[in-house]
């Protein structure tokens, strides 16, 4: 089993930094499949294809997230940019499996 990697406040090497690293990208890969199964669940349930690309809930995703970030101290355009990208890719994902859907049924 791997080694907890320190906080960042107590890295004293970049081998510390480059572990934090690398345990946060494998928490955030499983995260991202979570919330690509969302995707899938959601083109499961939405009766119709022009459901899929919901401007508004977009819009209020991307607020949510700009505000979460800006109160730990990050750049709102951080999480802006990439949310933008992430949403984006979700809504294409959900395209393709709510046509795979149709397809196959």
């Amino acid at each position: 089993m791997a080694e907890t990697p320190p906080d960042p406040q107590d890295c004293t090497s970049m081998d510390e930094v480059r572990a934090g690293v690398d345990a946060l990208d494998a928490q955030l890969v499983a995260l991202l499949a979570r919330r690509f199964a969302y995707m899938r669940a959601a083109a499961r349930l939405k009766p119709e294809r022009s459901q899929v690309r919901d401007e508004a809930r977009k819009a209020e995703v991307i607020a949510n997230a700009r505000a979460q970030v800006e109160a730990l101290g990050i750049p709102g355009e951080v999480a802006a940019e990439l949310w933008e990208r992430l949403v984006e890719l979700s809504i294409a994902y959900e395209f393709e499996r709510w046509d795979e859907r149709r397809e196959n049924s």
